[in-house]
């Protein structure tokens, strides 16, 4: 199986960030020529198992477990990436070893705002995989974004 032109680039070899394990420099991040261009994505994240840690769904709410941006679109994905970030943080990993995000949604027509603000987040050289899903609701009738991470170290 093919896994594109070679001459497109397929892993992330030729950036060795400082402190990055051993395990971060092998992984690939694999957009093959044989399915669309991905935008903001890669379509495949081939990482050797460590470490590996599951963020559960994050939602618009603050740690007293109010809403965050009722009706704001934006502001309630700003609250749940804050929310990813924390949670990350708790387990001693960082952006850079995302390897999947899941991303649930109400209106997939708010997908702009949501790349823009998963961009000050994500590594865009070299993005994780990712899923975005509309669905009819979420837990509250007033949360429109619910995102969830994993990461390997």
């Amino acid at each position: 199986m093919s896994l594109g032109n070679p001459s497109r680039p397929l892993t992330n070899s030729s950036i060795t960030p400082a402190g990055k394990t051993s395990s971060w420099l092998r992984r690939r991040f694999l957009s093959p020529d044989t399915v669309p261009r991905p935008f903001g994505y890669s379509h495949v994240v081939d990482a050797p198992a460590g470490r590996i840690v599951y963020v559960s769904g994050q939602v618009p709410l603050d740690t007293a477990g109010e809403l965050v941006g009722a009706g704001d679109f934006a502001r309630q994905a700003r609250q749940v990436f804050a929310n990813l970030n924390a949670a990350l943080e708790a387990a001693g990993v960082g952006w850079d070893d995302v390897v999947k995000l899941n991303f649930f949604v109400t209106d997939v027509s708010e997908i702009a705002a949501l790349r823009e603000i998963r961009d000050e987040y994500v590594n865009t050289e070299h993005p994780p995989a990712s899923t975005l899903v509309q669905v009819a609701a979420l837990f509250r009738p007033d949360v429109m974004f619910e995102a969830e991470a994993v990461a390997i170290v």
